[in-house]
């Protein structure tokens, strides 16, 4: 599909719009034509009534005009003078309904090719959203979705215009076709002249489009690490980043008005020379007296004043489609699903688990990369039971994880739910009898209420309390200013980590999920919340087919099956007891985290004769 297929078929969503545009554009064209046609006639049957004669009139016009004759003197030239009137309120009428069509078609134009976009954008697997930058995609779903629509309706626009000029061009014909073909060529001439800064423009339109985006980015992750950029005292290095971009795209958007500002004057000047020589050519070609060849120079000469502007207008709207055109290619590229990851799935409904996940022979590396993060995997994560990972930063656990849930599907090997490979369930249908609560919980700038049902249709008031209170959270909703409907910021900014913890716990207790994962839960929480958030996720564990992947090990302690990783691989495999017993790499890990690490700092502040005392 190249860049004029994409317009097309937008276009063609819309077409009895565009039909109705291009109506009013075509209508707009003949009452102005006509209106200017009759006003030198009636201005000069007003200086003297006996020069008006309706059958020197342009042939398009004599014969419906030619029911005038019937009346005489003042009274004729009032009706004329009326049905003038009555044609420019027409005309101007025409013209509001086509500014009013052409803004809805705009609108509606962007909205469906964002439509498309946001499909994508839901539809593409995670690895997608790692390889393309926020402020990117921020970039296409706005501002590259609104220049593409404006495209469609510049064209629109080059498409009224030239009804306009055809209507002129025919009514010049009847006029004198002599100078009708001589004012073509040298109006040819014109436009081809203006070629050089319709290219240009074309350029400088990508060139600002990549700045834009980039100042977008930038802008983006500035905000987004506002923290850091305080934490580190670079308020100053990241102000005058953000002010260099923005004189970027300030310079290139001058540069696309400069290029643009010089097609005027030239046409201006291009059109004065033309009516100049058309005036002199006039004289040769008839040799009439004066009486006869004003009255036909000065018609034709007010049609060729109004038809040349729209040759101007013409340009105008080719080096704005030009200039346009680079947003056509940036989302005419996007649409194309080809270079885009996307997971596949079947069309077995999932309904319960009865047996549970196995992985079998199971290999990983993430798309673009050859190193395998997961090597040869083989495991069963019975139903019903907690499945905890555990490992050194790096062991693939979080990645178990993401494939756990199918984020991913495998490099090699297969994951099995009851015995059928994932990839041929409904993946809809597998993850609403799942839920997560992950270490970096993401909350909505909207209420709590929101938030805890996000993802939940009828959603009953004693449901919602009820999860709260299971979640540890009710106390601290209650004394929220608003409670339920209380704001809760950007990401959750206005509670604490704990807080957004046991929100997140509420959400997935509401779920009632048959299939859990936690995700490092209580990584970042302090003692005291920990111990809150811990015996929250005990209570949503509770017969669940949980995976656990654990950074205290503390937590895990009563797992069913604990999974020891190390580099990709797995190492021991048991409960808490049996890994300790067996004294491998489980117990190290185990040893390290609750007495080793203490005697490290001992022997540490021994040798730099510091009495240590940790209370």
């Amino acid at each position: 599909m190249n860049q004029n297929k994409l317009l097309l078929e937008y276009a063609l969503r819309f077409r009895w719009w565009i039909l109705l545009s291009l109506f009013f554009g075509f209508s707009g064209a003949l009452f102005n034509s006509i209106g200017i046609t009759l006003i030198m006639p009636i201005v000069l049957a007003i200086l003297d009534p006996s020069l008006l004669d309706i059958s020197s009139f342009p042939p398009i016009l004599s014969k419906p005009f030619s029911i005038f004759d019937s009346f005489s003197g003042n009274l004729k030239i009032a009706l004329m003078l009326a049905t003038i009137v009555f044609i420019i309120i027409l005309k101007n009428v025409n013209n509001m309904l086509n500014s009013l069509s052409s803004s809805w078609l705009t609108k509606r134009l962007a909205n469906s090719i964002r439509d498309d976009l946001f499909k994508i954008v839901m539809s593409v697997d995670l690895d997608f959203f790692q390889r393309t930058k926020t402020g990117t995609l921020m970039s296409y779903l706005e501002t590259e979705c609104s220049r593409t629509a404006s495209s469609i309706n510049t064209a629109i626009g080059m498409l009224s215009i030239s009804f306009n000029l055809l209507t002129f061009s025919a009514i010049l014909m009847t006029l004198s076709w002599q100078l009708t073909l001589i004012t073509g060529f040298l109006l040819f001439l014109l436009s081809r002249s203006n070629q050089v800064f319709v290219k240009r423009s074309q350029a400088l339109g990508r060139e600002q489009r990549r700045i834009s985006r980039t100042y977008t980015q930038k802008l983006v992750e500035t905000l987004g690490g506002i923290r850091l950029v305080k934490s580190v005292s670079q308020e100053d290095n990241e102000y005058q980043n953000l002010v260099d971009l923005i004189h970027e795209r300030e310079e290139a958007a001058l540069k696309v008005e400069y290029n643009s500002v010089f097609i005027q004057p030239l046409n201006e000047i291009g059109g004065i020379c033309i009516i100049l020589g058309i005036v002199i050519i006039g004289k040769l070609i008839f040799q009439e007296d004066a009486s006869t060849l004003v009255p036909l120079l000065l018609t034709y000469l007010i049609l060729l004043f109004r038809a040349v502007p729209l040759v101007a207008q013409i340009d105008n709207k080719r080096n704005a489609f030009a200039n346009q055109s680079s947003s056509v290619e940036v989302i005419h590229a996007f649409l194309d699903k080809s270079d885009k990851p996307f997971l596949p799935e079947g069309d077995i409904e999932f309904s319960s688990l009865q047996k549970g996940f196995e992985l079998k022979n199971l290999s990983f590396h993430y798309p673009g990369h050859d190193t395998l993060v997961l090597k040869d995997i083989n495991l069963i994560i019975p139903q019903g039971k907690v499945t905890a990972l555990v490992g050194s930063s790096g062991s693939g656990k979080s990645t178990l994880g993401d494939l756990f849930v199918r984020f991913y599907d495998p490099s090699q090997g297969e994951i099995l739910i009851d015995g059928i490979d994932y990839r041929e369930y409904n993946l809809k249908s597998v993850r609403d009898k799942m839920a997560i609560v992950s270490q970096d919980t993401f909350l909505f700038n909207n209420t709590v209420r929101y938030n805890v049902c996000y993802g939940m249709d009828n959603v009953s008031e004693e449901d919602l309390l009820n999860a709260l209170k299971q979640a540890n959270a009710y106390d601290f909703v209650m004394d929220l200013s608003e409670q339920l409907e209380t704001e809760i910021g950007d990401r959750g900014v206005l509670l604490s980590g704990g807080q957004k913890q046991r929100i997140a716990i509420a959400r997935a207790l509401l779920r009632d999920p048959q299939i859990l994962l936690l995700d490092e839960a209580t990584s970042a929480l302090d003692t005291v919340s920990e111990k809150i958030v811990q015996d929250a996720l005990n209570r949503l564990s509770k017969n669940r087919t949980t995976l656990v992947i654990a950074h205290r090990l503390s937590t895990i302690h009563d797992a069913d099956q604990i999974v020891a990783l190390e580099k990709g691989t797995i190492k021991e495999v048991g409960n808490h007891q049996e890994l300790i017993a067996k004294k491998g790499y489980y117990a190290k890990l185990h040893s390290l985290q609750f007495t080793g690490i203490y005697d490290k700092l001992n022997e540490k502040l021994k040798d730099e004769n510091i009495t240590h005392n940790p209370w």
